[in-house]
Parts: structure tokens; C-alpha cells; sequence
């Protein structure tokens, strides 16, 4: 029997999920964060990995200790310091700041259908990772990625293509993400034994 479902995500012990949803055979290694985010299908975090106002795309891998959507400090003012916006952590009189809270949550990740999260690598808010990109184990990601593009180093700097410009193209054009799930079934010896070209030239892309 399948051990993941399309009804009901796979979260695993130690987790703490705030206002997020997840969508068909979705899984959240143990101990990780997930708030104020959007899993689509397939897609995995593995063990702690950290998510913040984040819309995560179809199939989408993600290596432990990541973290995606990393919250910031105000450095425009003369602290940067919890108490500014935890006010009522800090005083019976006082209230969170929840204009910045709203700030933040509004600073959303996108990240792309087919892409890979190395471990302990970073996404800052508000970038947007393209479909079929990489990001090396413990880069730091601070710009947008363009599909099918490896980045590596901190911060991130593009290393190589994954795919050809054209290739890719054509992935992108076939959105092979959106195939029903009998439909990858029936496929899965060719994404095993064929080259991203031959499988397009197999299905039309």
C-alpha cells in the first residue's frame, strides 16, 4: 500500500503548522516549521526545515534544515530588537506591532513546480525560484532564479543550467506537474529511463 495519499498530507512528529494548507502526497519531515504557507502536490520538506509565507509548487524537494521565507528585523529604526513589534511579550501595558506582522506575512516566497532544496540552504522573502531550479546545499538565495538554473555560494550566483534554455522551455510548455496521477503512473519507466529530451520528444513536447 502507497504510503502517501492524496487526501490527507504525511506531518511527521515535532512539527508546528500554523495557517497553512497542503495539498495530494505532500509530506513535512519531523521537527520542521511550516506557517502561513501553501504546500501544492507532492511536495516534501525533510527533517526541520523552517517555511514562512511561502507558495510551494508541485513537486517541489526540500532538504532538511532549510529554510524558506526567513523572517526579518526592522534596520531602519534605532533597535532591531523583539520588543519593538513583541511589545506585549515585554510589557502588561503594551501590544504586538501588527502592522509589521502584516508586513511580513505579505513578503511571499514563490517557489517553482520540479525544483530542489539542498540542505541548510536559505530563500529570503519575497523571491521567487523558478520552475526546475536548484539551490545548492547552504546557499543563500537573495534574487530571483530563473528556471532550470543551479545556484550555489552565499549569496547564491547562478552555477550552470540544468537544462538547456530550450529544453527547459519546452518542460515548461509540456507541464508534465499538472498530469494526473494515473497519468505519471503510466509514465514513470520513461521519467526513469529517458533523457528530459527524449521524454519530450516522447510526449509532445
Amino acid at each position: 500500500m502507497a504510503r502517501l495519499s492524496k487526501d490527507t498530507p504525511v506531518i511527521h512528529p515535532d512539527c508546528q503548522i500554523t495557517d497553512s494548507t497542503f495539498g495530494a502526497y505532500v509530506e513535512i519531515g519531523k521537527g520542521s516549521r511550516v506557517t502561513h504557507s501553501v504546500f501544492d502536490d507532492y511536495s516534501y520538506c525533510d527533517r526541520h526545515a523552517d517555511i514562512a509565507n511561502a507558495q510551494i509548487g508541485k513537486f517541489a524537494n526540500i532538504a532538511a534544515l532549510s529554510r524558506i521565507g526567513a523572517s526579518d528585523h526592522p534596520l531602519h529604526t534605532a533597535s532591531c530588537h523583539h520588543f519593538l513589534y513583541r511589545s506585549g511579550d515585554y510589557w502588561d501595558d503594551a501590544v504586538h506591532d501588527e502592522e509589521f506582522f502584516a508586513h511580513r506575512k505579505s513578503r511571499i516566497t514563490h517557489i517553482g513546480h520540479d525544483t530542489w532544496i539542498g540542505a541548510a540552504a536559505m530563500i529570503k522573502p519575497d523571491v521567487t525560484l523558478g520552475h526546475g531550479a536548484v539551490v545548492a546545499a547552504g546557499a543563500i538565495v537573495t534574487k530571483d532564479v530563473d528556471p532550470y538554473t543551479i545556484v550555489a555560494g552565499t549569496p547564491a550566483r547562478p552555477l550552470r543550467l540544468r537544462q538547456p534554455r530550450e529544453i527547459a522551455e519546452r518542460l515548461i510548455a509540456l507541464a508534465w506537474w499538472d498530469w494526473p496521477h494515473d497519468a505519471l503512473r503510466l509514465a514513470l519507466e520513461d521519467f526513469r529511463a529517458l533523457e528530459a529530451e527524449a521524454f519530450l520528444e516522447r510526449y509532445g513536447g
